[in-house]
């Protein structure tokens, strides 16, 4: 598993085309607050159920608020045999928006 800042992410969804994922293990209330653009929510507590899902992707960028739901379920998804995880430790959603990047919020 690759670990790497929001930064990181950042720059990387900037540049990055292609068949890869950034999956917000954050809380469906949290996501809906505010999460990064084209991002799919799958609370932390519930990625073991998108396991088959997630082979199809050539990286999952796992993030959340600050990195610790990103650290377990990265972890999580690691051991049930994913090799394209990337974890998003540094940051998360709160430095995203601390630091102006776009935010996308759902219509209510």
């Amino acid at each position: 598993m690759e670990n790497i800042s929001v930064d990181d992410l950042h720059d990387e969804i900037q540049k990055a085309g292609g068949n890869n994922l950034i999956l917000d293990v954050r809380s469906a209330t949290e996501y809906s607050e505010g999460h990064i653009e084209g991002a799919q929510n799958t609370p932390h507590e519930e990625v073991g159920g998108i396991v088959e899902d997630l082979k199809s992707y050539d990286k999952v960028y796992v993030h959340c608020k600050m990195g610790g739901r990103a650290k377990v379920a990265s972890e999580a998804l690691t051991r049930a045999g994913l090799d394209n995880i990337v974890c998003v430790e540094n940051g998360g959603m709160e430095r995203w928006a601390k630091m102006g990047w776009p935010v996308q919020r759902e219509e209510s």
